[in-house]
């Protein structure tokens, strides 16, 4: 059977809730591979609201199993808290349906308290993080210091790993003039937790090697987008771990080969959280319109997103350095009713034209979009389930990003609702 990887293609928020629920119903396991509980996604199933943070989007969905792998980082007491969230809307969650990799790094209170102090500093420019600690945790973990799940399992381990942390840690505090870490106490806290978190704990890669063993479909669910990965994305406003595709694999213990499909999720226009250049912004009455259509907002923080037409160029970019094998394209129906559209083509990069995004953040900030621009249309297309359905505009539109991204659209989502879409390449097909 066929395994997916979705990846966000732009910079996160491009609807990858919907279309990883939409997938989930066919597929066995859903395996979330990166970030930790700062990157939300909203579910509508049957008119309920489903807000997830870290849970993969497969948790609401009876018989399957949700997989929660070591290239997260993980909070706890954030996953306590959603799971009681989610049973509190008559989701039924035990280990026979979560299962958490035992080599999971945590997020510790001082993580977030590193990451808010840092950002807090008038003198340092902001990156716009969530300040959940997402970042200090991944420092940890790749400078051998982080407690993982399987930890939480031996005092005298734990306390090691504790101890290795705080010689880091406190060091850094002083230098923020912080307190020092009550060691004690942070143990304590983690001790108390334990017992909530370790029924959840498996050797996720060997649980996954059986499944695909036994022709069970796999769904690698990605965090965020690819334009915020720590490598590729607009360094330094990025997220911490490594967001495209590749990553897939190392962040549930399985090989490239496992990997069948890459579906890039895309949203019909682009918008952006937090810091960091984005070319085609509209700082004016278009780019509000798109927001307040769109609503805008992020399901995590609740901040506003900062909105533009639709960047071609960024996500050629993205289709290649993840493989996308096709597109899920979203909020289509948030363009309707605009006479005329445009779409970023390209870049004026000092008097040239260049074709993608430069890596150099001098380059970045003087680069000016070039735009196409098409007829828009009038009638909705919200709830469209067919090409007959969509005007000849929104078809137009439609294949045009497909020209300019060099990547083909495999999914249509016209409406936050999941039978709201159309499919036009199955990415489970065999």
């Amino acid at each position: 059977m066929a395994n997916v990887v979705v990846v966000g293609a732009q910079w996160g928020d491009e609807g990858k809730g919907k279309i990883v629920d939409w997938l989930s119903e066919r597929a066995d396991v859903i395996a979330r591979f990166q970030g930790g509980h700062n990157a939300g996604h909203t579910l509508v199933i049957d008119g309920t609201v489903y807000k997830l943070s870290l849970l993969p989007s497969g948790i609401v969905r009876e018989g399957k199993l949700s997989v929660i792998g070591n290239g997260v980082v993980l909070d706890p007491w954030h996953l306590v808290e959603e799971i009681a969230k989610l049973r509190g809307q008559g989701v039924t969650i035990s280990p026979d349906t979560l299962m958490i990799a035992e080599n999971t790094p945590l997020i510790l209170p001082i993580h977030g308290e590193l990451d808010r102090a840092r950002e807090a500093q008038a003198s340092v420019a902001k990156i716009g993080t969530t300040g959940r600690g997402i970042g200090p945790a991944y420092e940890d973990k790749v400078g051998r210091r982080s407690v993982r799940v399987a930890d939480l399992g031996d005092d005298a381990t734990l306390k090691l790993r504790v101890d290795r942390a705080l010689v880091h840690h406190d060091a850094l505090r002083r230098g923020l003039g912080l307190e020092p870490v009550d060691r004690d106490a942070l143990i304590a806290k983690l001790k108390e937790i334990a017992p909530s978190v370790l029924p959840y704990a498996a050797p996720v890669w060997k649980v996954l090697s059986e499944k695909r063993k036994a022709g069970k479909r796999i769904l690698f669910e990605g965090a965020q987008g690819a334009l915020l990965d720590i490598d590729f994305g607009t360094y330094p406003f990025v997220t911490s771990s490594n967001v495209i595709a590749g990553q897939a694999a190392t962040g549930v213990g399985v090989g490239p080969g496992a990997i069948d499909f890459v579906l890039g999720i895309v949203k019909a226009y682009t918008t952006r959280v937090g810091e960091g250049p984005f070319p085609a912004e509209l700082d004016d009455a278009i780019g509000q319109r798109l927001g307040e259509r769109g609503r805008e907002f992020g399901t995590v923080t609740g901040r506003k997103r900062r909105c533009g037409w639709f960047d071609a160029a960024l996500v050629r970019q993205t289709c290649a350095t993840s493989g996308v094998n096709g597109i899920a394209l979203t909020k289509l129906d948030v363009l309707d009713g605009f006479d005329t559209l445009k779409i970023c083509v390209g870049y004026e990069l000092d008097g040239k034209r260049i074709d993608y995004l430069p890596t150099a953040a001098d380059h970045q900030a003087r680069c000016k979009p070039i735009y196409e621009t098409l007829d828009g249309w009038s009638s909705s297309t919200e709830g469209a389930r067919s090409w007959a359905d969509l005007p000849a505009n929104a078809i137009k539109y439609v294949r045009r990003v497909e020209e300019l991204i060099e990547c083909p659209v495999a999914l249509l989502s016209t409406s936050p609702e999941r039978e709201d879409t159309i499919l036009v390449t199955d990415p489970f097909a065999d």
